[in-house]
């Protein structure tokens, strides 16, 4: 068990670094908020949106961290600098590496604290649905690059 969470730090450090690699690769902070046709979510928004959702469910609930999420922002601020979420992704990889690792095997097999889909789910399985939901998310945010 200490392997699987050996491999889901390796997995969350290794996808918000490629996350921060993505927001430096913008040629302009302006095409980081860019919205048009379908695309609803600019890159800024959704890099907003997974530092929010990983601070809270990992940081917060897990971590016990003073993070307060504030998730109808992470849709709705804009014009944050590039070097602003820089910092923010590295900090969120901070918390992975410092909570993560503190968590024991009967952690896992714990029900996780909230029923964040309406049905009750071990911690280890709420984590691999993180990690999965920050790799959707990046690959958004990679194909609004090129795109845009």
């Amino acid at each position: 068990m200490q392997q699987t969470m050996q491999h889901l730090v390796s997995l969350y450090e290794r996808d918000l670094t490629k996350l921060k690699e993505e927001i430096l690769n913008y040629e302009s902070e302006e095409k980081l908020w860019v919205i048009g046709g379908n695309i609803k979510n600019s890159a800024g928004n959704l890099c907003l949106h997974l530092i929010g959702n990983l601070n809270h469910f990992i940081g917060t609930v897990l971590g016990k961290t003073a993070y307060v999420r504030n998730r109808e922002a992470e849709f709705s601020l804009k014009d944050i600098p590039k070097n602003q979420l820089v910092k923010d992704i590295e900090d969120t990889i901070e918390v992975i590496k410092n909570v993560l690792p503190l968590l024991t095997p009967e952690d896992l097999t714990k029900e996780y604290p909230i029923q964040v889909f309406g049905y009750p789910m071990t911690t280890e399985y709420f984590l691999i649905h993180l990690v999965v939901h920050l790799n959707y998310h990046l690959g958004q945010i990679n194909y609004h690059r090129r795109l845009f």
